[in-house]
């Protein structure tokens, strides 16, 4: 795994955004904090091409409404032009549909423009890191997906009888499935400091348990699951408990609820 949010690293960016004075401001952002550097910006689907092809960056921060253009059909030729790139969508539009057909064409994330400054942030060093970056919304909806696959069920059109996740959606799926990698040496070393019970606390959030049902699970007071969750985010490096849950399916401190 790439080391990010170092000087050392840099994470070259390409913006991809129809309003100049929001590329002005992503600009002024990103370039305010170490290790970040844009190095490109697009207005429209064929210049974000062109300049991906060009400068062959890290991330790519596209939003999905260009003036017109369909930022899906511009998602895929990114892709293709710069193999390596890790896209994550930067969306004012509240549509989950969008947001779900983004993540199916190869997005590996996706933050709203309402979010705080330090979302946006976090999200692009993740997704740079090969990780997904998804709010819990999107991510049930695929997890959804994903049961009803196991199940046999069809996933989207529904007149169609294919059963299976799109190449994209199994990417996502990879990154969460318990299975799927082994802990870096950073992450391992986390791990390592937890305690037997902290494991099995993240272990019940990752079954979508409450505070409530873990105390009832466990014969603790929630006081003490409080307590033990506080330990767990400082020990891992998380926010909350839906990073929690994702980085336990992620490592195997927890099976995806299937």
């Amino acid at each position: 795994m790439k080391s990010v949010g170092t000087v050392s690293q840099t994470i070259r960016i390409l913006l991809v955004d129809d309003q100049a004075i929001v590329r002005e401001g992503l600009r002024l952002l990103l370039e305010s904090q170490p290790g970040l550097m844009v190095v490109a910006e697009a207005s429209t689907c064929l210049e974000a091409i062109a300049s991906a092809k060009q400068s062959q960056p890290d991330v790519v921060l596209l939003d999905l409404d260009l003036g017109g253009s369909n930022g899906h059909d511009c998602l895929t030729e990114l892709l293709n032009v710069a193999s390596h790139t890790r896209v994550l969508i930067l969306t004012g539009t509240p549509d989950l549909d969008l947001h779900h057909d983004a993540i199916c064409n190869g997005a590996m994330g996706l933050v709203r423009k309402m979010e705080a400054a330090e979302v946006l942030l976090k999200a692009i060093r993740k997704v740079y890191a090969g990780e997904v970056w998804l709010d819990g919304a999107l991510m049930a909806r695929l997890l959804n997906d994903l049961w009803r696959v196991r199940s046999g069920q069809a996933v989207g059109n529904s007149d169609s009888d294919e059963t299976t996740l799109s190449n994209s959606e199994r990417e996502v799926v990879r990154t969460l499935h318990p299975n799927a990698l082994q802990p870096p040496p950073e992450e391992a070393m986390k791990i390592a400091h937890l305690t037997d019970r902290e494991r099995e606390v993240v272990a019940l959030v990752g079954e979508g348990l409450r505070n409530q049902q873990i105390a009832d699970r466990l014969f603790i007071s929630v006081i003490t699951v409080r307590h033990h969750l506080s330990s767990i985010f400082s020990k891992l490096d998380v926010e909350d408990r839906f990073e929690l849950a994702i980085y336990a399916y992620r490592y195997g401190l927890a099976q995806l609820p299937l």
